[in-house]
């Protein structure tokens, strides 16, 4: 049995990943947090989670102490700011960590980059199984159809998604820049104005926001009299928590280090 903890227990990722644990065979959550001031704490983590019956564990507002149940992974879908503070916790400890939180900037990832020193972690932003599916072909297609078409990412989410673009459409973008040799300088992230003919090596990465949008993606490859369309559509958040349990189980067997979910899948990189 993995002795999992789960950080933000009550919220949308949270309760999810605590109640597909709890169902799924080889795992036993051992810890569950949420935010200090939270009047969640000290309530049972089913409870707190509206999962039903209590499971006999209680919530806690500081993860040093969820860790001292003898954990070996912790699964954070928190924030930026928080999953940072959660990784040098965690580097502190030795215990390997997935990370599903997203608008980290530049400094917060190198810290966690820094903690990956010392313990193996999954950062990913999008850990569903079938989207970094998506991601794969992607790149393969931008490779394939090359020079001749232009290429733009389309992301939508549910109206209190914080972040924008979304961090999914940027992994996109940054995997369909390096294939047809560009960088990040080529990203467009918004349009208005006369800004005049479209470049040939832009990367239009676009975002909408609204009602219960779970997360949405579609690349674009415009040519000539033809257009390819990539889609992934998630109708629930069932499949990033499956993806981040994945994760868990694949992490704890890896050596200190930084990884994505390519890694856990077994993509070969290019």
């Amino acid at each position: 049995m993995l002795r999992t903890v789960i950080t933000g227990v009550t919220g949308r990722m949270g309760g999810t990943l605590l109640r597909l644990a709890r169902a799924t065979s080889g795992f036993s959550v051992v810890g569950a947090t949420v935010r200090p001031g939270s009047p969640s704490v000290g309530q049972d983590a089913a409870v707190a989670a509206r999962q039903g019956e209590p499971m006999g564990l209680v919530v806690v507002d500081e993860l040093d102490r969820a860790l001292e149940a003898d954990a070996q992974v912790v699964i954070d879908f928190t924030g930026a700011e928080a999953s940072v503070h959660h990784a040098r916790l965690c580097a502190m400890r030795g215990v390997p960590m997935v990370i599903g939180s997203t608008g980290f900037t530049s400094q917060a990832r190198e810290v966690v980059a820094a903690c990956a020193r010392s313990i193996p972690v999954v950062l990913a932003p999008n850990t569903s199984v079938g989207v970094n599916v998506v991601i794969q072909v992607a790149s393969e297609l931008a490779r394939v159809l090359g020079e001749g078409f232009d290429v733009e990412v389309l992301e939508a989410h549910h109206r209190m998604k914080k972040d924008a673009p979304s961090g999914t459409a940027l992994r996109l973008a940054e995997v369909l820049a390096s294939a047809l040799g560009r960088t990040k300088e080529d990203f467009v992230l918004a349009r208005e104005g006369a800004v005049g003919a479209r470049t040939q090596k832009e990367i239009g990465v676009q975002a909408l926001r609204g009602g219960d949008v779970v997360g949405e993606h579609t690349v674009y490859f415009f040519g000539e009299g033809e257009r390819v369309e990539l889609t992934h559509r998630a109708t629930s958040r069932d499949q990033f928590a499956k993806g981040a349990l994945r994760a868990a189980g694949w992490v704890v067997a890896q050596r200190p280090g930084l990884y994505d979910m390519a890694d856990v899948l077994g993509f070969k990189r290019t």
